[in-house]
C-alpha cells in the first residue's frame, strides 16, 4: 500500500504544474516590500531541473512498486517522501496566493525530503536514493531562497542581509545532510547547480560579496564529496 501511494504521490506532484497556471517565481507585489531582482534568486533557467526531478521521482517511485513493493530498503522512506510530495503537489497553488504560507509548506518538504533521504537503503541507488537526493538538494536551495523573500519582502533584513543569511544556511544544511548520508553526490550537485544560478544572476550587476560566498560553498560541498568518495574507495 505504502508503494502504491508512493507512486500516486509521484505522479500528482509531476501533475501539479501542469493542472495549474504554473509557477515561475513569487511576483514583487506578493510582498509589502516588492522583491524585484532579489540577489538571492538563482537565474531563471536553473529552475528546469524540476524536469528532471519529477520525471526521475515518478521513474524510482513506479520501480518501488513493481520490483521493490515489500523490500525493507525501500519501505523505510516511503511515509516520509509521500508527506513530501503530498505537500508538493498542493504548493503551486498556495504560492500563487501567499508566499508566507508557501515558505512554511516548502520546509515541511524539505524536512520529510531529507529524512526521506537519510533513511534510503543502499541498494538500487538509481531508482531510489538519486532521484530523493535530487529532490532533496534542490528543495534545500528553494526552501531558502523562499525564506530569504519573506524575510526581506516583510523588511525583517535587507534583501543583500537576508541573501547572504540563507545562502550560508543552505551550505550548513547541505554539509549536515552530506556528513549525515555519505556517497550522496547527486544531492550536492543539485545545490551546487543552484548556487551557480546564483552567480549568474549576480553577474551584472556584479554582487561581489554573494559570487565570493557561492563559489566558497561550491568549494566547500565539492570537498566534501571527493573526502567521502576516497574514504568509501
Amino acid at each position: 500500500m505504502k508503494a502504491i501511494l508512493t507512486l500516486t504521490a509521484a505522479v500528482a506532484f509531476l501533475l501539479s504544474p501542469l493542472t495549474t497556471t504554473g509557477f515561475n517565481g513569487f511576483r514583487p507585489d506578493q510582498f509589502p516590500l516588492p522583491q524585484i531582482d532579489p540577489p538571492v534568486q538563482p537565474e531563471g533557467y536553473a529552475f528546469a531541473i524540476w524536469g528532471l526531478i519529477y520525471l526521475w521521482l515518478v521513474a524510482g517511485a513506479a520501480f518501488g512498486l513493481l520490483a521493490r513493493a515489500e523490500a525493507p530498503d525501500w519501505d523505510a522512506p516511503r511515509w516520509p517522501l509521500i508527506v513530501s510530495l503530498v505537500v508538493g503537489a498542493a504548493w503551486i497553488p498556495v504560492a500563487q496566493m501567499s508566499p508566507l504560507w508557501a515558505t512554511v509548506l516548502i520546509w515541511v518538504m524539505l524536512v520529510t525530503a531529507i529524512m526521506a533521504l537519510l533513511s534510503c537503503g543502499r541498494g538500487d541507488r538509481l531508482w531510489l536514493a538519486v532521484p530523493v537526493a535530487l529532490y532533496a538538494g534542490w528543495l534545500t536551495a528553494a526552501s531558502c531562497v523562499a525564506l530569504a523573500l519573506v524575510l526581506a519582502g516583510h523588511s525583517i533584513m535587507g534583501e543583500q542581509a537576508a541573501a547572504i543569511a540563507m545562502i550560508v544556511l543552505a551550505l550548513v544544511i547541505g554539509a549536515g545532510v552530506l556528513i549525515a548520508r555519505p556517497n550522496t553526490p547527486e544531492y550536492a550537485l543539485t545545490l551546487v547547480w543552484a548556487l551557480v544560478g546564483i552567480i549568474v544572476s549576480n553577474l551584472e550587476p556584479r554582487n561581489i560579496a554573494v559570487l565570493a560566498l557561492c563559489v566558497a560553498g561550491i568549494a566547500v560541498l565539492g570537498t566534501l564529496v571527493v573526502r567521502q568518495r576516497q574514504r568509501g574507495a
